[in-house]
């Protein structure tokens, strides 16, 4: 895989650092993506969104859902298990874990709820009215006849 260096970009234009950064994240490939817990992200309507975490095994307390630094964190630990219990096969993976994802720039977390063993997390994109486009009334030119002006017909 090739190995690009943004550097040059990062000297070259301003304000465009953060595009450079993800373009960095999406490309290294010497960090291998977790995948645990499975996940789906679902769009409800044009400016809503809903992730959904499978935490099988974890209660109310075991999760953690945070947002820090355009960042949404998920994550779980499970309280120490009683030593007691003999498994003749554990198939079911209670195992910490830490998840992110990254918020776009106005999406904001609006609720999160956990039953079933899924965990829902809603997402909405909340653009302020300064930032919305908004259509400018063009007016129009209306000829005032003035009074000095005479029809061409009555003359002749």
């Amino acid at each position: 895989m090739r190995n690009f260096d943004f550097a040059p970009l990062h000297r070259s234009t301003v304000g465009f650092d953060q595009i450079a950064n993800l373009m960095d994240r999406v490309l290294t490939n010497d960090v291998a993506q977790p995948s645990y817990p499975p996940y789906n992200i679902e769009k409800l309507a044009d400016d809503a969104y809903r992730i959904t975490i499978a935490v099988a095994g974890f209660s109310d307390a075991d999760l953690s859902v945070e947002v820090r630094e355009k960042s949404l964190i998920v994550s779980a630990r499970k309280a120490d298990e009683d030593s007691t219990k003999s498994y003749l096969h554990r198939g079911i993976a209670t195992r910490a874990f830490e998840r992110r994802f990254h918020l776009a720039d106005h999406v904001q977390v609006t609720g999160a709820a956990h039953s079933d063993g899924m965990l829902h997390i809603d997402l909405e994109r909340q653009v302020p009215e300064a930032l919305k486009p908004r259509q400018i009334q063009i007016a129009g030119s209306t000829k005032a006849v003035g009074k000095d002006v005479v029809d061409a017909k009555s003359v002749n």
